[in-house]
């Protein structure tokens, strides 16, 4: 079990994502206004008043907010901890990754799917003949661009299985991997 002995569920990320979605609705004042604070603030423990040169470019809006209230932060502490550490750290390495105006602008949840539906080496579902899982969703992809690159091999299967070609390049093997 977890170390404050609640019980373990392999669903437990949909609610932990769940929780800080829910949290950056409120921080952002409703409306679904994303939440924000300066960099140089953050990273000082302060609450940004306004904003700087570099304006947000997230529609509908930013609303300046205490990202790191306690018990009422955007996220938990041990990740606005890891963030206020790794900003001047990428400095370091991209100048102007810690511009004092620079806007954080979050929470950004939506990750690849915890899960997987599992698919043959003709890309269909292992369970379920004629279902064809593709990108993050079914977690055969990790960004825009591998769920780019996994859709079109889904669609050449879903092609190559329609016309009944069953000897077609993208069916060579490629369905069953990650």
């Amino acid at each position: 079990g977890k170390r404050d002995g609640s019980p373990v569920n392999p669903l437990d990320g949909m609610a932990f994502q769940r929780l800080w979605e829910s949290r950056a609705y409120e921080l952002g004042g409703g409306g679904y206004l994303a939440p924000g604070s300066l960099v140089g603030d953050f990273i000082k423990r302060q609450v940004s008043k306004d904003f700087g040169d570099v304006m947000p470019s997230y529609k509908p809006g930013v609303t300046l907010t205490n990202l790191q209230a306690k018990g009422h932060g955007s996220l938990p502490t041990y990740c606005l901890e890891a963030i206020r550490e790794a900003l001047p750290a990428f400095a370091r390495q991209i100048r102007g990754f810690d511009r004092p105006d620079a806007v954080l602008t979050g929470v950004e949840t939506r990750t690849s799917s915890p899960l997987r539906i599992n698919r043959g080496r003709d890309y269909q579902s292992l369970n379920v003949r004629g279902l064809f899982p593709a990108g993050e969703g079914a977690g055969y992809a990790g960004g825009i661009m591998s769920a780019g690159v996994d859709g079109i091999e889904v669609a050449e299967a879903l092609a190559a299985d329609l016309l009944g070609l069953p000897d077609a390049p993208v069916l060579q093997g490629k369905g069953s991997k990650a």
